[in-house]
């Protein structure tokens, strides 16, 4: 069989650019009878969960992602530059010291630190992709030139439904709503985790879901220079999806996962739940 390769890179150049973005941005173990279940973790540890940058009761700040929601100057008209088609679309993240923020054309990020109700944000970085769309550019250097500075914050509303309230040195005000992480969600850390997923999926035994299809997926592991380790694994059915990521038939994946154990899963219930991190390597694969 021949393949058509789209996307494949080292992981260990990846895992540069994911340090790189991870710092920006701050991305049901199967049924009884799924082998991945007793599985070993392989390849890197995760890095233990960083500690809250701020809290407002049981809400901590670094256990969400805040999505804008409102954007308005201090006049109270809406900063129209924010806005793609009308829509806030922009994200932040507070991973460890650093503010990051996703949604434009680049990942942007700058380090912040947290005195009483300031968040005080120093100067903005940027990754160097050129986007087709320039309002996208203008959006990074706009929400660059919003936060850059001393701001003032407040948490507000319950652990499911948290909003943030940011005022900027310039008097403008964003509004956000908070989504939990997956180590909010699962409680931990979690650890990290190399699969590799077949361009097909496969009809699989489910005792829930008649004629069900899993992804046909075996773990992968690297050295410490990223070079790739022959593949120890079998090739076997996950029972679950992964988290945040969508399947193309046809195209072969190697993806790095989040694995965390699930507390008291509901009966017939899986135990872990894979959550997706980022896609590691790419590969068209025509039909047999």
């Amino acid at each position: 069989m021949t393949t058509s390769r789209l996307s494949p890179r080292r992981p260990a150049a990846l895992w540069a650019a994911a340090a790189l973005s991870t710092a920006l941005l701050a991305a049901c173990a199967a049924p009884s009878h799924n082998r991945d279940a007793n599985t070993k973790d392989s390849a890197m540890p995760s890095e233990p969960a960083a500690p809250a940058a701020a809290s407002n009761g049981s809400i901590d700040l670094g256990g969400y992602r805040w999505t804008v929601e409102t954007a308005t100057d201090k006049a109270g008209k809406p900063i129209a530059v924010l806005q793609r088609e009308g829509k806030y679309a922009l994200t932040l993240s507070f991973v460890k010291d650093r503010l990051g923020v996703s949604g434009g054309c680049n990942h942007v990020g700058a380090q912040y630190a947290i005195k009483g109700a300031q968040l005080e944000v120093k100067e903005f970085q940027t990754t160097l992709m050129a986007c087709q769309d320039p309002r996208l550019m203008q959006m990074d250097a706009a929400i660059s030139q919003q936060l850059q500075g001393r701001n003032t914050f407040a948490i507000e509303g319950d652990a499911s439904q948290p909003r943030l309230r940011l005022t900027t040195a310039a008097g403008n005000t964003l509004n956000l709503s908070g989504e939990a992480t997956a180590e909010t969600r699962y409680g931990g850390a979690g650890a990290t985790v190399f699969l590799e997923v077949d361009a097909q999926r496969r009809a699989c035994p489910h005792p829930l879901i008649r004629d069900h299809q899993c992804l046909w997926v075996r773990e992968r592991s690297y050295d410490a220079n990223g070079v790739a380790l022959k593949p120890s694994d079998e090739w076997h059915f996950l029972y679950q999806d992964i988290e945040g990521y969508k399947h193309e038939a046809g195209i072969r994946n190697v993806v790095r996962v989040k694995k965390f154990q699930v507390k008291n899963p509901p009966a017939d219930a899986p135990s872990v739940a894979y959550v997706l991190d980022m896609v590691v390597e790419s590969e068209m694969v025509p039909a047999p």
